[in-house]
């Protein structure tokens, strides 16, 4: 063998920057591309936003105004590049109820507090002030040393988010320097005082210690009485909502039972959570949805919509140089790309959007339970394109509607064979099992079993199992813990 030096021709498929910019702004997000589209604004003098009207602007804009108005355009070579890419899984959707109650010992959801005065002066406090400040403001009104303070400090510092001191205490107590001489009783005595703060049920160790602090404050009855009882010795019982057990370990009748339990679900499992600083996200839907004329129709919203143009002083500047300025002719070209990538994104996210509406207008019409089989193959044959195109352009993208506000993706789904020889979208069989079980008598919920023979009478085959992923997707508990005095 020796070193040789050879020709070779091959043919290979290289992208444009052109259409890379196409291929990545199709997939951005409304958020993300407005970041992008800022970020070229910034770096480019020859774009610049157009906010005084169409004018010399690109007015691609004008033609999603009009809902009426379908788009013409033929597949340029940024439609070329979505069909080259390769695609992503369809994701399916799964509607998240955020549970009010959990436990090692099982879930359970509670009916929460009363919407008083009290409460809505909490949340407003709390949206201003954190948990810590809260506690520190409270022991700063306190009488005690100062090494009570430091301690009742340290402890504070220690709490989670949910206002539980999740550590335990001699672990704490490990991390204090030696030379303080601090003894575990001590830290017992800072956490007492912490746990006569405000709000109620703070600085406990677990669920159990936490609802008995805030039912040692509540008023005294018999079913306070039962409630301290059952929390006390018998709390995993009540998560499995074994309530004959109870009534045999404890002796009680149904009513304070009844009374008890409502007693214990208006407890609050996450006394901190008011004070937690969450950050809200907003969405600005891409396309809205509407009836007109009797026809529902997508458009553009113009909100989402950025309106670009080339900036005219400098475009008279390049035009009058004889030779040209290589740096401004590349940013020119650069600014035309993008302003015409822009118009192609919307472009194609106005043409799947509309095909969508079209295959599921019984669920603008009807609800989740009209919603039919759809998937993104189907849209892709319709449109001439890549199943990887419309996989980019349903990510991240949202639809308003007279319904809510809903991810392009959510309108894709798999199906249920029916035994008249159709099929069921899966969403909609997921509607079906939250009317059923929304309507289902308390004393006697349906079982999955149940849930799918009636299914079976309706025309829709599914099996158990299938019921119960549909069921646990929904954030629904099992039937035994669905079951109420």
């Amino acid at each position: 063998m020796k070193p040789a030096l050879q020709l070779k021709l091959s043919q290979h498929l290289a992208l444009t920057p052109q259409l890379q910019q196409s291929i990545k702004l199709l997939q951005l997000s409304t958020v993300e591309m407005q970041q992008e589209i800022e970020r070229y604004l910034l770096e480019n003098p020859m774009l610049e936003r157009d906010d005084d009207g169409p004018g010399e602007s690109f007015a691609g804009a004008q033609q999603f105004d009009a809902p009426d108005n379908k788009i013409q355009s033929s597949e340029s070579t940024a439609s070329e590049a979505h069909e080259d890419a390769q695609g992503e899984p369809p994701m399916t959707p799964s509607d998240v109820d955020d549970d009010r109650w959990s436990s090692d010992a099982g879930t359970f959801t509670g009916a929460g507090r009363d919407d008083d005065d009290d409460s809505d002066a909490q949340d407003s406090h709390a949206a201003t002030v954190s948990l810590r400040e809260h506690l520190t403001w409270q022991l700063g009104m306190t009488q005690m040393s100062e090494r009570d303070r430091s301690l009742v400090r340290f402890l504070i510092e220690a709490l989670d988010d949910d206002g539980y001191l999740s550590a335990p205490l001699e672990e704490l107590w490990e991390t204090l320097p030696p030379e303080y001489e601090i003894e575990i009783d001590e830290l017992e005595i800072a956490l007492r005082h912490i746990q006569n703060f405000d709000p109620t049920g703070i600085g406990a160790r677990d669920l159990r210690e936490c609802l008995l602090l805030q039912l040692k404050v509540a008023e005294d009855c018999a079913e306070r009485t039962l409630a301290l009882s059952i929390v006390d010795k018998h709390l995993e019982l009540l998560a499995a909502r074994d309530f004959a057990k109870i009534r045999r370990l404890t002796g009680c009748d149904d009513e304070i039972l009844k009374g008890a339990h409502a007693l214990i679900t208006s407890l609050d499992p996450r006394p901190a959570a008011g004070y937690a600083q969450v950050e809200a996200r907003y969405i600005t839907p891409d396309v809205i949805v509407k009836k007109l004329k009797g026809k529902w129709t997508a458009y553009i919203n113009p909100d989402a919509y950025p309106r670009l143009r080339i900036n005219r002083l400098y475009a008279e500047i390049l035009a009058k140089q004889r030779r040209g300025n290589g740096n401004l002719s590349g940013q020119l070209q650069e600014a035309r790309w993008l302003i015409k990538n822009v118009q192609q994104r919307f472009e194609t996210i106005h043409r799947v959007t509309q095909a969508i509406v079209d295959r599921q207008r019984q669920f603008f019409e009807h609800g989740e339970v009209a919603m039919r089989p759809l998937v993104l193959r189907e849209i892709a044959d319709l449109l001439g394109l890549h199943e990887s195109t419309i996989s980019r352009v349903t990510s991240q993208k949202y639809m308003a509607t007279p319904r809510g506000i809903f991810e392009l993706k959510y309108f894709f789904g798999s199906h249920v064979s029916t035994d008249t020889g159709g099929a069921c979208s899966a969403t909609a069989i997921r509607a079906l099992i939250k009317q059923l079980i929304s309507a289902e008598d308390g004393k006697k919920p349906l079982s999955d079993s149940q849930l799918s023979e009636i299914l079976g009478q309706q025309g829709i085959v599914v099996a158990r199992r299938t019921v119960a992923k549909y069921r646990e997707s929904l954030n629904i508990p099992p039937v035994n813990l669905r079951k109420t005095l």
